[in-house]
This record gives structure tokens, C-alpha cells and sequence, in this order.
């Protein structure tokens, strides 16, 4: 072989090593993560506990940056142009990823084709939860009013397109009785509303109702999943109800900008992987009534999948869009 293609072979050695070399060094500065909703929120105490141990597992600070409001939208479009390098990261739910695209006319990212789903962090069912006033103190007792009701049965929601309003459309047509559905700016305003009866019921994450609950704020009437949730043993599931399609939760999942190195997003994984089955994570956050999850990157590719055309389904059967 002569001296200039040996020359060749060698720069070509080094240009390839290049990117391999970068990716070694992942990460040599803080990771920021956006969460769209506000502190204190499920989303936000995922995104903390999380992000405290994936700082031991990066060996580099890890930077929660609440970017609150239109359901999680916000974020969702920041992180969807940001620098795919693997430093802004979402922790993304299945509001502002899975349901959005259906329910908003204009929506200015596509969860499909902006982002590098990472993985499942955590998943969290739902409580139907009424006023502690409320004379419904069953589930049947509620569907009985509700189907015979002259008006329309008042939803609070935390915002258009999120979970507990869509799973409320999805409840009523189930149980065959029509709803009106209220939306609040906030979580906290949300709760507020119930708790004084101005909407008759909501639809909750058990990790929210539990503490409303207990405190004889809210009384919770049933809950979505296979099996009963700890907090609530008195309150049955919807599929013991009959409701067997009344089953829907949310879910919180890590992504990346579109773009971001195959060996960066491998490194991410790996890390939280680790850091939702410490101790340190999976204590509290089950103990506020979440699942941890996990799983691979395509696993979380899937289940984005499958709820974008599952919530796709849903809305167009409500008519419903912004």
C-alpha cells in the first residue's frame, strides 16, 4: 500500500473517532430537563426525584426548568427546538404527546417526528373524585343521578386535551350520560373548583387526590387500572363496574430532540434506567401513588405510538377541537 493512501486511511481513522470521542465525554456540563406544568404538580416531583439520583448516575447536575402551561405544551415546543445534543431534555406525559395532536388544530410540534423517545419513567392511574359535600357517595349512586339528570354532568379539567378531560368524554359515552366540560388554567385552581362543588366531578391522578382525600377535601368514587389503588381500597375500578373500556392513565416519559447521537440517547437511558429503580426514587414516588415503569427506548417509541392513534380515536369521536 503506498504512503498517501495509508495517509488517507489514517485521517479517515481519526474522523471517525471524532464522533466516538464526543459522545465518551457526554456529559461534561448540566442537563436541564422541562417539565410543563408548575412546581409541586405530578409532573414536576417526577421530574425532581428523578433528576436528583440521575445526577449521581451522570456524574453532572441535572437542572429542572418548569415551563408551565397549555398542558404541557409549552415545554413540549422548546425542548421540540432545542439543540439535539442531548443537554435539554423533556419529561414529557401523555397529555401534551399522545392527545394534543388530535385535539389542537394548530399545534406547533409533532411528538412522532420531533422527538427521541428515551423511556417510561412512570405511570399513574386515575381517580373519579367528587366533592366532599357531593350526595353521590358511590359510583352507582353518581351514574345513577348522572343518567338521569336534565342537564349536562359539570367536569373540571386541568386544561383542554389532558387526560382527565378526554377520560371524562370517555367515561360518559361509556356510561351513557352527556357532561359539560369545565376547564381550569391551573391544577390547584382545578382542585379548588371541586373541592367547592362549582363542577360536580373530575377526574384525578391518585397521586394528586390521595392527599385531597385524605384530608376530607374530596371523596373518590372509583379508580381506572386493573386492580384497586392503595390509597382508595374502598373506591372499586371501572372494569369492576362494567366499565371496561374506562381505563386510562398517564404516563411520564423522557425525550430527546429529534437528532440527538444514538450513543448520547444510549447513555440517558441507561442512566435513568438506573436512577428510577434506586431507593431513593422508587420510595416516595410509589408511596404518592406512582408505578415505575422503564422499559427500552423502543418500548416508549411504542406506547407514544400507540396512544397518539388510541386518544386519536377518542377525540374525533367527541368532535372536540381547538
Amino acid at each position: 500500500m503506498s504512503f498517501p493512501s495509508i495517509r488517507r486511511l489514517g485521517f479517515l481513522a481519526v474522523a471517525l473517532a471524532v464522533p466516538v470521542l464526543a459522545n465518551a465525554q457526554y456529559p461534561d456540563r448540566a442537563v436541564t430537563i422541562e417539565v410543563g406544568f408548575p412546581p409541586g404538580t405530578g409532573p414536576d416531583i417526577v421530574a425532581r426525584a428523578v433528576g436528583q439520583q440521575l445526577s449521581h448516575e451522570l456524574g453532572q447536575s441535572v437542572v429542572i426548568q418548569n415551563k408551565a402551561g397549555a398542558g404541557g405544551q409549552i415545554a413540549a415546543q422548546s425542548v421540540a427546538r432545542a439543540k439535539p445534543d442531548g443537554y435539554t431534555l423533556l419529561l414529557g406525559e401523555v397529555g401534551s404527546m399522545a392527545i394534543a395532536p388530535a385535539a389542537y388544530r394548530e399545534l406547533n410540534y409533532d411528538p412522532a417526528r420531533d422527538f427521541a423517545p428515551i423511556i417510561e419513567a412512570v405511570r399513574v392511574n386515575m381517580v373519579l373524585a367528587v366533592p366532599a359535600d357531593s350526595p353521590h357517595k358511590t359510583l352507582q349512586d353518581f351514574l345513577t343521578a348522572a343518567r338521569g339528570a336534565e342537564q349536562p354532568i359539570h367536569f373540571g379539567t386541568f386544561g383542554a386535551g389532558t387526560p382527565g378531560h378526554f377520560g371524562a368524554e370517555l367515561f360518559a359515552s361509556e356510561a351513557g350520560f352527556p357532561i359539560e366540560a369545565v376547564h381550569y388554567r391551573s391544577t390547584s385552581d382545578a382542585i379548588t373548583g371541586l373541592a367547592s362543588s362549582d363542577v360536580q366531578a373530575a377526574f384525578i391522578t391518585t397521586a394528586l387526590a390521595a392527599p385531597h382525600v385524605e384530608s376530607g377535601r374530596l371523596r373518590a368514587l372509583a379508580v381506572t387500572g386493573a386492580n384497586r389503588a392503595k390509597g382508595f381500597p374502598e373506591a372499586p375500578t371501572f372494569i369492576e363496574a362494567d366499565l371496561l373500556n374506562v381505563d386510562f392513565g398517564a404516563w411520564f416519559g423522557y425525550f430527546a430532540p429529534k437528532g440527538t447521537p444514538e450513543a448520547v440517547l444510549d447513555v440517558l437511558h441507561a442512566g435513568i434506567a438506573k436512577a428510577i429503580q434506586a431507593p431513593a426514587v422508587t420510595e416516595p414516588l410509589e408511596k404518592a401513588g406512582f408505578v415505575i415503569m422503564g422499559g427500552s427506548r423502543t418500548d416508549m417509541a411504542q406506547l407514544l405510538e400507540q396512544d397518539l392513534k388510541r386518544w386519536t380515536d377518542v377525540v374525533k369521536a367527541t368532535g372536540f377541537q381547538m
